[in-house]
């Protein structure tokens, strides 16, 4: 089928992807209990969760293990919160696929991508405004590493996808094969991607939703 020129102007560039679970209820609060309140044990936790969607990814081929880069964060709102919460999901996710199978597992790959950077809180932005928002803010550290890999991007919120296709574009000009997302939580209309923390951050269990 055909597409229209607004939808190849707008077509992401990363390959696939999935989301553990809807950004709403009690996986919200634990996104943001990571975020801002700097639970870092949890993030690795909510990593783990990732492991049950690793194998609905939609792979085209090859026998080579992919490999996990976290999205980035900015180096100045690094050294802000202490940590990227993309990160710990990434190293709870490897955890995880390490414990569940035999041979090679994914390894995590913290310094092939960079934000180069800072740029305005996407929240509240048009599809089109959260892309050129993010324009050039992504730039390759050491190609050799992923050139010719499969690669799978983890991020804790996906909203239009516009933060996965910027690094997923990087990441192909610079040789990747094929770039699949995975994030913890997807925000809907009806579930919008709030930065609000609410009062209530206690998390004693995650009811799952899938997407």
């Amino acid at each position: 089928m055909a597409e229209c020129g607004e939808c190849r102007a707008n077509a992401a560039a990363f390959d696939g992807g999935r989301s553990f679970g809807l950004y709403a209820g009690k996986l919200r609060q634990a996104v943001l209990r990571v975020k801002f309140s700097g639970d870092e044990r949890l993030g690795a936790r909510l990593g783990a969760l990732l492991a049950t969607t690793w194998d609905l990814l939609p792979w085209a081929g090859g026998s080579d293990s992919p490999l996990i880069i976290p999205v980035p964060l900015h180096p100045a709102r690094r050294r802000e919160r202490g940590f990227n919460q993309s990160e710990l999901l990434a190293v709870g996710l490897a955890r995880a696929l390490r414990r569940q199978r035999t041979g090679a597992a994914p390894q995590v790959a913290r310094d092939c991508l960079r934000r180069k950077r800072a740029t305005p809180p996407q929240t509240g932005l048009s599809v089109a405004a959260r892309r050129e928002n993010l324009r050039g803010a992504f730039a390759v550290i050491k190609p050799d590493v992923f050139r010719g890999r499969r690669i799978v991007l983890v991020d804790d919120v996906m909203t239009t996808g516009a933060t996965l296709s910027a690094c997923a574009s990087a990441l192909k000009k610079a040789g990747a094969a094929q770039v699949m997302g995975l994030t913890l939580a997807r925000a809907t209309p009806q579930f919008p991607d709030l930065s609000r923390v609410n009062d209530d951050n206690t998390v004693d269990g995650l009811g799952r939703d899938s997407t």
